[in-house]
Parts: structure tokens; sequence; C-alpha cells
């Protein structure tokens, strides 16, 4: 059986509009994000995170974009430490930068944003505006650490995004990402590539992983003899996972989302998901990696 790639969403923080992306290109950003749009919206699709594109970016997004919009469409809500009048002010000048009237969601970054002076009054406008039918959802993005069923809990989003991969399964073996799913929030999988690292060659491994590296190439050898590779393992993985209703890919060019697609239109391989678990802490957080 395939697996379902209108599951699939996209994430479009990686373009490179905001002229940040360092990837050498032979084509200007602008070209490969109306391409990489193109096939998204062939392929079905389902979700476009715009959350990280601010600004002038948005506006160049908001002329590549198909009419009428095929995605779901995901905002980041600007920083709530700001008051709830400058989240709600970015918010709408973010619908105008994009040219669109509303969106499917409007997501907070972190659920520390929520915590701090005027997080309950910023979650409160933004319930407001998906009251007043601006955005359908709204939603935070949380890490394994952030007690991510805790947050379910106690603000009752209707989103809630969260890292998890082949390698990086915690939140799913503990069961946080099914509690979170019964509770009745949407559950959408992000960061199912840990940052590249089942993809990097052994020689090319940053040396803080050295505890993991003997792990990681056991789990690359279970892929090779499985007759697969990592990216369809990677996708498979995720997209096999009923607690997730969208699984979320940055890619910055048309050829890595063709693949992505073709990958993820392949029958899912056959492996061991459990065995391939990591627990390394060092590994799991790509902030303590050295470039």
């Amino acid at each position: 059986m395939h697996l379902p790639v209108s599951k699939l969403g996209l994430a479009a923080a990686q373009f490179g509009l905001d002229g940040m992306n360092s990837t050498p290109r032979a084509r200007t950003p602008e070209v490969e994000a109306r391409d990489i749009l193109s096939i998204a919206a062939r392929s079905n699709l389902s979700v476009l995170d715009v959350s990280g594109v601010y600004g002038r970016p948005e506006s160049i997004l908001g002329d590549l974009l198909p009419r009428p919009l095929p995605f779901r469409l995901t905002l980041g809500a600007a920083r709530a430490d700001r008051g709830p009048d400058f989240v709600e002010a970015e918010a709408r000048a973010s619908l105008r930068r994009l040219g669109v009237e509303r969106a499917d969601a409007i997501i907070v970054s972190a659920p520390a944003e929520l915590f701090g002076t005027h997080g309950e009054a910023v979650w409160r406008r933004l319930a407001q505006l998906r009251d007043e039918g601006l955005f359908a959802r709204i939603g935070v993005a949380a890490h394994a650490s952030d007690d991510p069923v805790g947050v379910a809990r106690r603000f009752k989003p209707d989103i809630l995004q969260a890292p998890a991969s082949l390698l990086d399964q915690r939140l799913l073996a503990d069961g946080s990402l099914a509690r979170i799913a019964e509770l009745g929030v949407e559950v959408q999988l992000r960061s199912i590539f840990l940052n590249g690292l089942l993809f990097l060659p052994p020689d090319r491994v940053p040396a803080q992983l050295k505890g993991a590296s003997g792990r990681l190439s056991r789990v690359r050898r279970m892929i090779a003899e499985g007759r697969s590779d990592p990216l369809q393992a990677a996708l498979g993985f995720a997209l096999s996972r009923p607690e997730a209703s969208a699984v979320l890919v940055g890619v910055t060019s048309a050829a890595e989302l063709s693949a992505v697609v073709a990958a993820a239109s392949s029958p899912p391989p056959d492996l061991d998901w459990d065995e391939m678990a990591i627990d390394d802490p060092v590994a799991l957080d790509p902030s303590r990696w050295v470039a």
C-alpha cells in the first residue's frame, strides 16, 4: 500500500526568499520557489506553512502562490512579548502581504511565548481572531522538552506541531502524541529529517555526535539491508504515524521536493522502526551540534 502523499505539508522557511539561504543556486530563489509551489500543488500537498517567513519575503511569496490557493495556509504569530496588539497587527499585515483574506492557522513558535507576561492575553487575542474568521485554527509549536501534553491540556490549541522522526521517536514512544490527538488536537509532525542527520556521510557527522556514530551507522545499515534509502525510510516512518494528520517537510529546491514526493509515493519500506530510534541527547538536539 502506498503512503498518502496528501498528508505531506511544505514548510516555506527554507525557500531562501530572505536571502539567508547560503546554498549555491543556479536559479534565483523566486524561480525556485515558484517551481516548488507548482510541484506541491500538482502533488496535492495539504499544508503550506509560511511561519518563519516575514516582511518582504511574504510579499514575494504572495506573488508566487498559485491561485486559487490549493493549500491550507499556516502563518507564524509574532513574538508574544510585544503584546497582543502587536501580534494582531502583524497577523493582519502578514495576510495582506500574502494576498489572502484569511488563513487556515496561525502558530505560536514555542510554549515559552505563552508563559511570558503577555502570553495569556496574546492567546486570547489569537482566539478572538479565530472567532472573527481570520484564521480557522490556532496552534503551538513545541519541543519534546516542553511537555507538549501539558501544553495541549492547558491551552487547548487546535493544532500542535511537534518534532518526530525515525531517529527521534521520544514523543511517539512515550505516547505523548497519541494522548494529544485523543484530546482532539491536530498533530503535525516537523523536523522529520532531524536536520538531515541521517543523510550525512559518516565523515561529515559533527564531532559532537561521536557518541551516536555507531548507532547511526547501524540505522543506515538496517535501511540498506531493507532495500530502502534514508529519504524513503524517513518519510515512510513519518507518514505512517496514525497520530499525525500532516507531516511538514522543508526543501530548498524543486529537485528536492520532487525527490520527496517520489519517495513518499513509493510503497513504504518494511523496516523495524522501533530499532532505529536513538537516545543520544546531543544528537537529538541540533542546537548542540557544531557546524
